[in-house]
């Protein structure tokens, strides 16, 4: 089966860690901004896989995107494009937080609600949504990416089975071991403060073997 066409949307410190990740792992992408030139800069420090696009062509050309733009971006940019992205895959990277003031971060969502669930109602039909690649910092993606002997793990949650080569095969890209940890209804382990996660119980990266321990 051939590799999904990949789009990232957004030259932040996640879109930066993942474009930089998955060309050092020979996968070509496509990056999109609101500035274009933001994504020809990020396309040209990552190299001759990337290649800078409009927005509108991300989104048409690429079986899988990945928003990697702010939690309060997200539904809008669902619905802005939801006529491209019907049956595609989104991999939603988002954590529902914000600063609070001190140093430290709020979650802006219920206590009990995850950003992969509430972005998963706007998805138009037939599309797919995958929580994952927000698990980490973007400056622990950058590091633990390749890790040797035994790669690091990245979770991942979607409801949807046949996601999964795609996927993992996306994770694997990105230097890192894929782990499913069930539905979107576990979105919210994989979020900030959640067990999964850096900024939660987890605290750290792991390995496959530590992950199932």
């Amino acid at each position: 089966m051939a590799t999904p066409s990949l789009a990232i949307i957004g030259t932040g410190h996640i879109g930066r860690a993942l474009a930089l990740n998955l060309t050092k792992g020979n996968r070509p992408v496509s990056i999109a901004a609101r500035d274009i030139t933001k994504a020809q800069k990020l396309a040209a420090e990552a190299g001759p896989l990337a290649r800078a696009v409009p927005m509108a062509e991300a989104v048409k050309t690429a079986e899988i995107v990945i928003p990697a733009i702010g939690f309060s971006e997200i539904a809008g940019f669902l619905k802005t494009y939801a006529d491209d992205l019907r049956g595609k895959i989104i991999v939603d990277p988002s954590n529902p937080i914000a600063p609070d003031g001190k140093g430290g971060f709020v979650k802006v969502i219920g206590a009990h609600e995850s950003a992969g669930e509430y972005n998963a109602s706007f998805l138009p039909a037939g599309a797919k949504l995958v929580k994952a690649l927000g698990t980490l910092a973007a400056g622990t993606l950058l590091a633990a990416s390749g890790q040797t002997p035994d790669p690091a793990v990245l979770f991942y949650a979607s409801d949807d089975r046949s996601v999964e080569p795609a996927i993992e095969e996306l994770l694997r890209d990105t230097g890192f071991d894929p782990v499913r940890i069930g539905g979107l209804d576990q979105s919210i382990r994989l979020e900030v403060f959640g067990e999964l996660h850096e900024f939660g119980a987890l605290g750290r990266t792991v390995t496959k073997a530590e992950a199932a321990a």
